[in-house]
């Protein structure tokens, strides 16, 4: 997919900075069909177990799908059995922003993309996994792809 070009007057982040990808609402739409768009710009879930990387096991880095950004090393994909990928850390620290999200009644910690505010998941600490970070990344299949190596 197309990087798009910076646009220093577009919507803002959280921490407010600019977003380093910018398209309008009708051309994110496009580039990404229907299902990618609701979950990638309307924060929606896929449903579990039928995303295409739940069960990968192919090495490689998974990228946003929206705006091609490298989020997450194959290496750091485990097995959860949560029903999406899972991962127990982002490629880099400033690859992923994190949000407050009360939408189902309860506190989460939204996972988006830093470089074009894309809805990938969600964090979640605590759960007893054994990873080194004692986080699951529970990550929408349709919010990422897969450059394997």
């Amino acid at each position: 997919m197309a990087h798009s070009t910076p646009a220093a007057d577009g919507p803002t982040r959280p921490d407010g900075l600019t977003y380093p990808v910018v398209r309008s609402e009708a051309e994110w739409r496009s580039a990404l069909g229907d299902q990618a768009y609701h979950v990638l710009r309307e924060a929606g879930t896929e449903p579990p177990f039928v995303g295409e990387y739940t069960d990968t096991k192919s090495d490689g880095v998974y990228s946003c799908r929206a705006c091609g950004v490298e989020l997450f090393r194959s290496d750091t994909k485990f097995d959860s059995h949560c029903g999406w990928p899972s991962f127990y850390a982002p490629l880099a620290g400033d690859a992923v922003l994190y949000l407050e999200d009360r939408s189902m009644g309860h506190l989460r910690t939204e996972v988006r993309c830093a470089s074009c505010g894309g809805h990938l998941g969600h964090v979640f600490e605590g759960e007893g996994y054994p990873t080194p970070t004692d986080l699951r990344y529970c990550i929408n299949s349709i919010s990422v792809s897969l450059e394997k190596t």
